[in-house]
């Protein structure tokens, strides 16, 4: 039963030394860009998308194109 006790009082100790010395609720925590949120990210695979639609656009000898499949 002693043991007990001490062990709900060291968790209680732990407890409100936490809440004392803890990290501060009311700082919120700055948040990192993701690649999905950075604009230069965004721009780079927005002009990579673009270079390969005009290749693939702009070919004539493809597959299907010489009427051999």
């Amino acid at each position: 039963m002693l043991y007990l006790l001490a062990l709900i009082g060291a968790v209680t100790l732990a407890f409100l030394l936490w809440k004392a010395f803890g990290p501060d609720p009311s700082r919120t925590p700055t948040r990192g860009l993701g690649p999905d949120d950075d604009p230069e990210f965004l721009w780079k695979v927005d002009r990579e998308v673009r270079r390969r639609h005009t290749d693939e656009s702009g070919r004539t000898d493809g597959p299907g194109q010489d009427g051999i499949d």
